[in-house]
């Protein structure tokens, strides 16, 4: 028998329409949530094909496919298909109940459809195809499977149902987020002011200008010029807001980010910048007019971290020019560009040990590193040898551009041409370069120098400059746009230069105290870089004798002394450091939860590690509970004794009904709980001395630290 496709009934189908019989002739059993399937089992009507709609042969007959059984499931897979569709398409709960999509089958969606293969796999048959990886058409499009280039339309009918199950479960899902996001910042109110939206975005370190949330920025925009409302949205008008960057901002206010309390942290910054705004060392570069320019008094800090954070303080939004910093920049693009094999044919990867524009090579005779003057002009030489002068700095500029996330990058002509005035060094190490075969063959020494000067003069702030830097940190991947600017290959060689390379004669300094990536230039700007962390731009133009930001130096000096950001500082043990990449209140919370629960179930031995671990095992829960008042409530002799044999715990700590833990004990009649709380409450010395508090708490220190 064959039905109007020409392949057969479903019974006798090829292969691959066999499979697809299978999978949707028992998509789920009837009842409630599927009164299709029940309508179609009672009333009798002749059952159809699933692929072609046509009639299908008795129910009694069998085939490759499998048994096929006359109940309520076999109904459910003889609709016909424009039922099929309907019921799939549709936007009635049974959709959004039963979603055919891959949300389908995620845990926070109940009622998921359920395929059953046992038989296919008795045959030992092949995955059905509706199984595999989906393929996407020529439009980027996710369609149903490819099967010899045949798709029927009725196939075709069923991947629209499924794909309109799945948008419907996302969808629903996407609003159950909003609803979430809603309810924790209103805190109780009905609608939200856009002030208090804003400033709760600002707290988890997300400005109103991230690029990520633009739409949702100018939808908030857009909604307060057209509604009534006075800036205030309630529920529905903030779902169209916030519903195209949802997943983002559910992220920061979980506290989802790689330093989950941004608030604290910043203030941690801001102090540290009030300390070294202070310090007046150091003298303004002079050899060129533009620099001698530089007002002293400029003091700015900037920091982007590779989720996208931001935070300045000081004067973050003048322009300089990178002068030095840029060399790491365009290394990073030169060996993104063309491998870090043809770079260094031409420039090695050791410290000099020699100021930074001194006219020498090493001993296979190149520029000892691109962080010396040498090194940089040689790299400079690399990039675009076929364009010309003109398309090479565009190149450059466009790669600065895409680092900054698209923020302020500019260009000095004044300070371009001044460099080229008073370059005379520069011209001196360029000849040097030349004289002894240091260029690839063909290379315009001259239009390598003109490049390398006009990079120097290229413009930043502090805040652009940051995100730079948290582009480096963050493997090459600009933070916040999420573009791809740099291999991670360049990053990693860049970086580990900026290490030992990157302060001029104070990088090994700056290795033994701060152990951080960083390069310096004689503008009075530092770029630090906190691996898979942040990234900061510090300026301030009074220089050290070594030629670095005096302010700047002291400022990642304390910053490593409070942080554990130090390359080689212990996670782990490092008591007497912050890390700001921890959840400092969640951590406290999960621990009295571990505590109690230890207790409530009596498991002695997990208490017995909390105790070596030197928690405090008379930690308190909302309601003032300790973990001796559940143990005691729920008649645990041995975690009880523990406690007051071995942790020492206080027997007299009220609950907030102002019971102690013998209350509970006696009032859920644990009498041998009551004995044993009765005696150690007779032997328990409330008022212990000072000294004896200051040694229990320089042992449990001790021991933190042993463990």
């Amino acid at each position: 028998m064959a039905c109007r496709e020409g392949i057969g009934c479903p019974w006798q189908c090829p292969e691959p329409y066999r499979d697809r019989a299978l999978l949707l002739l028992e998509p789920h059993p009837p009842g409630p949530s599927f009164p299709l399937a029940d309508a179609a089992f009672h009333s009798g009507a002749p059952p159809t094909c699933l692929i072609c709609d046509s009639s299908a042969p008795p129910s009694s007959h069998r085939s490759d496919a499998g048994t096929l059984r006359p109940n309520g499931w076999l109904a459910a897979g003889m609709l016909s298909m424009s039922a099929l569709q309907n019921a799939l398409s549709g936007a009635g709960s049974h959709c959004r109940r039963g979603g055919w999509g891959y949300l389908s089958r995620s845990p926070l969606l109940g009622g998921g459809v359920r395929h059953h293969f046992s038989e296919a796999a008795a045959q030992g048959r092949k995955t059905p195809q509706c199984h595999q990886p989906q393929h996407q058409d020529q439009f980027g499009a996710l369609g149903p499977p490819r099967s010899g280039g045949i798709v029927p339309s009725a196939r075709e009918g069923v991947w629209a149902g499924r794909s309109s199950g799945c948008d419907s479960s996302e969808s629903g899902m996407l609003s159950r987020l909003g609803d979430l996001l809603f309810y924790t910042i209103a805190e109780g109110q009905e609608r939200i002011p856009i002030h208090k939206f804003t400033t709760a975005l600002k707290a988890t370190g997300l400005q109103t200008s991230d690029p990520r949330l633009r739409d949702c920025m100018s939808q908030m925009r857009r909604m307060v010029r057209e509604s009534s409302s006075g800036g205030l949205l309630d529920q529905e008008l903030f779902q169209k807001c916030v519903s195209s960057n949802i997943v983002l901002l559910t992220q920061a206010f979980r506290k989802k980010f790689v330093i989950p309390d941004f608030e604290e942290f910043t203030g941690h910054v801001d102090r540290i910048f009030e300390d070294t705004k202070e310090l007046t060392g150091g003298k303004v570069a002079a050899y060129i007019p533009q620099l001698a320019k530089s007002n002293p008094d400029l003091w700015g800090v900037s920091l982007c971290t590779v989720d996208g954070q931001r935070h300045s303080v000081g004067h973050t939004k003048i322009p300089f020019c990178l002068q030095s910093c840029v060399k790491p920049l365009t290394y990073a693009i030169s060996i993104s560009t063309l491998g870090t094999d043809y770079v260094h044919k031409f420039v090695g990867k050791e410290p000099s040990g020699l100021r930074y524009n001194k006219l020498s090579l090493n001993e296979e005779g190149i520029p000892h590193n691109p962080m010396v003057n040498a090194g940089a002009i040689v790299v400079s030489s690399l990039i675009k040898m076929d364009c010309n002068k003109a398309e090479k700095f565009d190149f450059v500029l466009q790669y600065l551009n895409r680092m900054a996330g698209s923020e302020y990058v500019g260009f000095s002509n004044a300070t371009f041409q001044s460099e080229k005035e008073t370059g005379d060094r520069n011209y001196a190490i360029g000849y040097y370069l030349k004289e002894k075969k240091c260029f690839p063959k063909g290379v315009d020494m001259m239009a390598a120098l003109d490049l390398y000067f006009q990079l120097c003069s290229v413009e930043v702030t502090c805040e652009s400059g940051s995100v730079m830097a948290a582009t480096l940190a963050n493997g090459g991947i600009c933070p916040i746009t999420g573009e791809s600017v740099l291999s991670a290959e360049a990053v990693r060689n860049t970086l580990s230069l900026m290490h030992s390379c990157g302060m001029y004669d104070f990088s090994g300094q700056f290795a033994f105290h701060v152990g951080l990536p960083a390069k310096s230039a004689v503008s009075g700007a530092i770029l630090l870089v906190v691996p898979n962390v942040m990234g900061m731009m510090c300026l301030s133009p009074p220089l050290d004798k070594l030629g670095n930001s005096y302010r700047g130096i002291n400022f990642c000096q304390k910053l490593v002394s409070l942080f554990n950001f130090h390359n080689y500082d212990n996670l782990r043990h490092c008591a007497r450091k912050l890390d700001p990449r921890r959840e400092g209140g969640e951590v406290r919370n999960k621990t009295v939860v571990n505590l109690l629960f230890a207790a409530y179930i009596g498991d002695v031995s997990a208490l017995r590690r909390f105790a070596l671990s030197a928690m405090d095992m008379e930690q308190k829960d909302y309601d003032s509970r300790t973990a001796l008042h559940v143990a005691a409530a729920e008649g645990h002799t041995e975690v009880v004794k523990f406690l007051i044999e071995a942790c020492k715990v206080n027997p007299f700590v009220k609950d907030r009904w102002g019971n102690i833990p013998l209350d509970d004990a006696v009032q859920f009649n644990h009498l041998e709980v009551v004995k044993l709380l009765q005696d150690y409450q007779d032997s328990y010395t409330p008022s212990e001395t000072r000294a004896e508090a200051a040694a229990e708490a320089l042992s449990k220190e001790n021991l933190e630290s042993m463990v």
